[in-house]
C-alpha cells in the first residue's frame, strides 16, 4: 500500500511538472504543436519518422500568420522566430541580448570541441572573431585557390581512369562520397598543409576521422540533444559526444605540424600558418574584396565585432580547437552544398549546359586558366550556387540564447499580452522554412537559379537568404565555402558530362537514418568524359 501511494505521489508530481512546462506558450497564447510528454516536440525526429529539415519547414508552415511560433525541445520551451523584422532585431539591432549559441559540448570535458568559435560565448567570442576574422578575407582566399586547384586536377584524373577502365565508357558516381573525399583533401592542404589523395587511398586516417567527426549517427543525434537540452546532466557523466581517439588525432596533428613549421622555419599559406600568425598577434584586418570583387551574393560580411583589434594571448588549446572546427565545418557543409550542386545539375540538364557555356567562356577570356577573381566574375556560376545554398541550406536552422530576459512582443494580432522570452530560453531562426516560403521564393521547390540573375535579386528580400547564418554571428568561412565549391564545380565541368543514373533519386527525399543532409538512395549520378 505503501508502495502504491509513492507511486501515486511521483506520478502526480511528474504530471504536475509536465503541465507546468509545457504550459509556457499557452499562457502567452503563442501557437504550437501539442508535445508529447518529456519528448516534447522531438518525437518525429528521434524516431526516425522525419528528417529535422522536413520538421521545421513543417512547424514552420503550419501557423503562417504568426510572427514567432513555439516549439518544445524534449522539456525546453524554444521560439521559432518568423516575422523577418523581429528576426533583424534579434540578430543585428538587439544583438547583444541573442549573442551565444546553445552549449553544445562542454569545454573541461572536450576543450578541442567546447572551445571553437562557434562554442565560445559572450567577450570570449567577440576577442575570438576578432581574432581569426582576419584569416578569412578574400585576399587569404586568393593564396588558397591553387591547392583547392591541385586537388582537383587529382580528382578529375582519378576519375577519367575510372570512366576508361570501365566498358560503358561511363560511371555511377555517389557524389556524396565524391565530394566528401574531395573536401576531405581540400582541408587537407589549406588548413593542414598535408597532401592527401582520398579516391586513391580511400582509407586514409584524415578521411576516417574527419567522416567520424562529421557524420552524426543515431546515437550521436541522441548525444547531440542530450547535451543541448541536458548540459548538467551529462557534464556529471563526463559523456563526450566524440571519441577520444579523434580527439587525440587532432591535438597531435596540430601541435606536430606548429612545431616542425616552427622549428623548420616553413611558411606556407594556409590555416595552420594563420592560426600561428594569429597567436602572435599579426593578423591585420583588410580592405573588402580583391579588386572591387567578392565572394558572391551569398558572401556574408563581417560585423564592427570582428574588425577590433585584441592583444588576448590564446593557448594552444583554443588554437587546436579552431583548427578542429575548420575541419568539421570544411568537411561536411562544403561537401554537402557540392554533392546537392551535382545532383541539381544532373537533373537539370539546361542548368547545367548554361554554366558549361560561362565556364567555356571564361576558359577562352583567361586562355585556359582562372583565378579567383576570374572565378568570381562568373555570374551564372554565383547564381547556380546561391540557388543551391538556398535549396539545401546546410544550417537547416540556426538558434541563439537569450542572455538577458526581453520583450519578443505578441505572437499575432489576437494575443492580449507581449511574450517575455527569459534569460538562458532560446530561440530558432528557422532558415529552411524561409528559403522555401513561397512569400519570398515564388514557386520554392523549383530548382531556379534565375531567382539570383541581375534582373531578380533585388526582389529577394533582405535577411530571407541565410544560408550562412546572419548578424554579427554569422559563419566566418563563407568566402573559403564558396570559393571551394565554385572551383569544383568549374573543374569538374570542364572535363565531365553529368547526368541522372538508375539510381538517381527523383524526386529528391532527404534520409532520415541521419541528422546530416542525405537524400534517401544516396546522391548517384552519371558521369562521362566531356567531348
Amino acid at each position: 500500500m505503501l508502495f502504491l501511494i509513492w507511486c501515486l505521489a511521483l506520478v502526480t508530481a511528474l504530471w504536475l511538472y509536465l503541465r507546468q512546462r509545457y504550459s509556457r506558450f499557452s499562457a502567452y497564447g503563442v501557437k504550437h504543436f501539442q508535445p508529447v510528454p518529456l519528448m516534447g516536440n522531438m518525437t518525429r525526429v528521434i524516431f526516425r519518422m522525419e528528417h529535422f529539415a522536413d520538421q521545421v519547414n513543417r512547424i514552420y508552415s503550419a501557423f503562417p500568420d504568426e510572427r514567432f511560433i513555439g516549439r518544445y525541445e524534449f522539456l525546453n520551451p524554444m521560439v521559432v522566430i518568423k516575422d523577418i523584422e523581429l528576426l533583424k532585431k534579434i540578430t543585428v539591432k538587439d544583438f547583444e541580448h541573442f549573442l551565444d549559441h546553445r552549449t553544445m559540448v562542454d569545454e573541461k570535458t572536450d576543450p578541442f570541441f567546447g572551445r571553437n568559435l562557434f562554442s565560445l560565448k559572450g567577450q570570449e567570442w567577440k576577442d575570438m572573431r576578432s581574432t581569426l576574422s582576419p584569416a578569412f578575407t578574400s585576399s587569404k582566399m586568393r593564396l588558397m585557390l591553387p591547392f583547392m586547384v591541385e586537388v582537383g586536377n587529382q580528382m578529375i584524373e582519378t576519375l577519367k581512369k575510372k570512366i576508361k577502365d570501365s566498358k560503358t565508357k561511363s560511371i555511377d558516381v555517389d557524389c556524396k562520397d565524391l565530394t566528401t573525399r574531395y573536401a576531405n583533401d581540400v582541408i587537407a592542404s589549406c588548413a593542414f598543409g598535408l597532401k592527401v589523395d582520398s579516391l586513391a587511398e580511400e582509407n586514409n586516417d584524415f578521411y576516417k576521422m574527419g567522416k567520424e567527426a562529421s557524420t552524426f549517427t543515431f546515437r550521436q543525434i541522441l548525444m547531440f540533444f542530450a547535451m543541448v537540452n541536458f548540459p548538467k546532466l551529462m557534464k556529471m557523466l563526463k559523456i563526450t559526444l566524440f571519441k577520444e581517439a579523434v580527439t587525440n588525432f587532432f591535438k597531435h596533428l596540430v601541435k606536430d605540424t606548429m612545431s616542425e613549421r616552427e622549428a623548420h622555419q616553413i611558411i606556407r599559406p594556409d590555416m595552420i600558418h594563420l592560426l600561428m600568425e594569429a597567436k602572435k598577434g599579426q593578423l591585420t584586418h583588410e580592405e573588402k574584396g580583391v579588386n572591387g570583387n567578392d565572394a558572391g551574393f551569398a558572401t556574408v560580411e563581417e560585423s564592427n565585432v570582428g574588425k577590433k583589434n585584441v592583444d588576448k594571448v590564446w593557448t594552444d588549446t583554443d588554437l587546436i580547437a579552431q583548427a578542429v572546427l575548420f575541419f568539421i565545418a570544411g568537411f561536411e557543409t562544403v561537401s554537402s552544398a557540392m554533392s546537392f550542386a551535382l545532383h541539381e545539375l544532373a537533373v537539370n540538364p539546361d542548368v547545367q549546359d548554361k554554366l558549361v557555356a560561362e565556364i567555356r567562356e571564361n576558359e577562352k577570356k583567361n586562355g585556359g586558366k582562372f583565378d579567383y577573381n576570374s572565378i568570381q566574375n562568373m555570374v551564372y556560376m554565383d547564381m547556380v550556387v546561391s540557388e543551391v545554398l538556398r535549396f539545401w541550406p546546410a544550417a537547416i536552422a540556426l538558434d541563439r540564447v537569450c542572455t538577458k530576459d526581453y520583450n519578443l512582443g505578441r505572437a499575432n494580432d489576437k494575443c492580449d499580452k507581449d511574450y517575455i522570452i527569459h534569460k538562458g530560453e532560446s530561440v530558432m531562426i528557422p532558415v529552411w522554412g524561409i528559403h522555401h516560403d513561397p512569400e519570398y521564393y515564388p514557386n520554392p521547390n523549383k530548382f531556379d537559379p534565375e531567382r539570383f540573375s541581375e534582373e531578380n535579386k533585388h526582389r529577394i528580400q533582405p535577411f530571407t537568404f541565410l544560408p550562412f547564418g546572419v548578424g554579427p554571428r554569422n559563419c566566418i568561412g563563407s568566402r573559403f565555402a564558396l570559393c571551394e565549391v565554385k572551383v569544383m564545380l568549374y573543374q569538374l565541368l570542364q572535363h565531365m558530362e553529368i547526368s541522372p543514373s538508375d539510381k538517381t533519386a527523383i524526386p529528391a527525399e532527404l534520409s532520415t537514418e541521419t541528422f546530416n543532409l542525405r537524400i534517401k538512395g544516396g546522391h548517384w549520378v552519371r558521369m562521362k568524359i566531356r567531348e
